[in-house]
């Protein structure tokens, strides 16, 4: 079953993400353009745009621990799933800059001192030199400090949850669901790059 899986996934290109991902968006704009976002489009359309951005953001996370766990292999499609999740974060920022807040000196104000601002903002400058350097010339040119680098995808991952949560007012189960779900994948990988090293460690020779 996973082998058919696995072959179904090679036979898809990786630009469908690319051509398929940004259409909830184009949606939500459209709803917003005609009126039919309710009676506060404007953070409706925020709202909506950082929750989806979230969503490719933990859909990339997973991509490996259902490679360790399950042997399902999309790894072909981290690179868009997660320059995808950045359009939805970058539109989500500027909604917020451009239709809800607008004003520069409220802007500071309120990344300074709202947390739950103080925490996105954070996750999107992470975000900005993961999305820069995701493609072929910057993986040749940083070598082995770019799987370092984009180790960062999992900081940013935990503040986009976070920032779901401190953005709520009151007890909400969703925001809560996106957080562990975080942190489960997290651990998840954790635990499989603990037993890995524990079973290399295992096989070097014996010094005694």
């Amino acid at each position: 079953m996973v082998d058919r899986l696995n072959r179904f996934f090679r036979h898809i290109p990786s630009w469908l993400v690319y051509a398929l991902g940004p259409l909830p968006a184009v949606w939500q704009i459209y709803l917003g353009v005609t009126n039919q976002l309710g009676p506060d489009p404007v953070r409706t359309l925020e709202h909506g745009l950082g929750e989806v951005g979230l969503q490719f953001l933990i859909a990339g996370l997973a991509i490996t621990p259902l490679r360790q766990v399950f042997g399902v292999n999309l790894i072909k499609f981290r690179r868009a799933i997660g320059l995808v999740a950045f359009l939805y974060v970058l539109l989500h920022l500027l909604v917020w800059l451009v239709l809800d807040v607008q004003i520069p000196a409220l802007i500071i104000e309120d990344i300074l001192k709202r947390p739950y601002i103080t925490v996105g903002m954070a996750g999107f400058a992470l975000m900005l030199p993961l999305a820069v350097t995701s493609n072929n010339w910057s993986i040749r040119k940083l070598g082995g400090r770019w799987r370092k680098l984009h180790k960062a995808t999992y900081a940013v991952c935990l503040l986009g949850g976070l920032h779901f949560v401190l953005l709520v007012k009151g007890f909400q189960v969703e925001p809560l669901v996106y957080l562990g779900l975080t942190i489960l994948l997290l651990l998840l990988r954790l635990r499989y790059v603990h037993t890995a090293t524990r079973q290399m460690v295992n096989r070097l020779p014996s010094l005694g």
